[in-house]
């Protein structure tokens, strides 16, 4: 079984200047096209799943998949939990084996956001589980989770530092103007506050929402301590358009092996294209 914290990945590239994408995955055919891609630029790679991922999939399957897939290409694989919100759900999840943890209690106000996290800590690293938490609020909308444009929070700095020696988390999601979905105007990005966060925490920082956003942006952002990069919106909707022409195209197709490669085939883009920009290919 190749499945790892993500801890180590995120504090190498935080050494060496790039970013590990994290990428949304659904199913096998998405699992598929995220390793084999991952394995041929030799690039590190987090499997990301929401709760709704999860549920759909199922646990087991989700783990059976990337462990096998991880043995196959000879390649070690995050799996994580993307903003799960509870510590059953959490705790169900870790002692099934995986071992990288988003927990999301930004909604909440600070110091119940701080209590959440401290409880998913204290689990999570006695397994060598990495933790991931969030300050702040992107907008946007992502599976069940919906947040208008002005519940929006952006991260405070000095906030940021207290968040990180209280929690102990390994990695913080920071909110610098990105937002989950497709943009609907230029996004206009906070590198000031991104800058200033870095100078008041010493863990990774991850970026959010970046489906859609300028390869300078992204590279920028890295520059800056962004060490983890989340892709999701892009991946479904390259994979789903292509497979939508496909079928439009031959309406009598009733093959999954024939139908899905075109869909593969463009999500497979997208990754390579994230890879490039996060300057990790290689890095393995």
């Amino acid at each position: 079984m190749y499945i790892i914290s993500s801890k180590n990945m995120l504090l190498k590239a935080q050494t060496h200047g790039y970013a590990v994408p994290a990428f949304n995955i659904h199913n096998l055919e998405t699992m598929q096209v995220v390793v084999e891609t991952a394995a041929e630029m030799r690039s590190p790679v987090i499997l990301a799943g929401t709760p709704g991922t999860y549920h759909y999939a199922g646990i087991g399957n989700v783990i059976a998949i990337a462990s096998d897939l991880a043995k196959l290409w000879d390649l070690p694989l995050a799996v994580h939990l993307d903003h799960h919100e509870t510590l059953d759900d959490i705790r169900l999840k870790v002692q099934a084996g995986i071992r990288s943890v988003m927990i999301d209690g930004s909604h909440f106000p600070f110091e119940e956001n701080v209590a959440i996290v401290q409880q998913v800590v204290a689990l999570s690293h006695r397994y060598d589980a990495s933790v991931e938490a969030e300050l702040g609020r992107l907008g946007g909308v992502e599976d069940d989770l919906v947040v208008d444009a002005k519940d929006a929070l952006y991260t405070h700095p000095d906030q940021a530092r207290e968040f990180v020696e209280r929690t102990g988390i390994d990695s913080l999601a920071v909110a610098i103007g990105t937002a989950h979905g497709l943009y609907h105007a230029e996004p206009k990005l906070d590198f000031e506050r991104l800058a200033a966060i870095r100078h008041c925490v010493d863990v990774p920082l991850v970026l959010h929402g970046a489906s859609g956003l300028p390869d300078a942006d992204i590279r920028r952002a890295i520059s800056l301590g962004v060490c983890k990069v989340n892709v999701a919106t892009e991946l479904k909707i390259a994979f789903a358009d292509a497979l939508k022409h496909y079928l439009q195209d031959h309406p009598t197709a009733n093959d999954p092996r024939h139908y899905m490669q075109p869909a593969k085939a463009a999500m497979k883009e997208v990754v390579r294209k994230v890879i490039h920009v996060c300057g990790c290919e290689g890095q393995l």
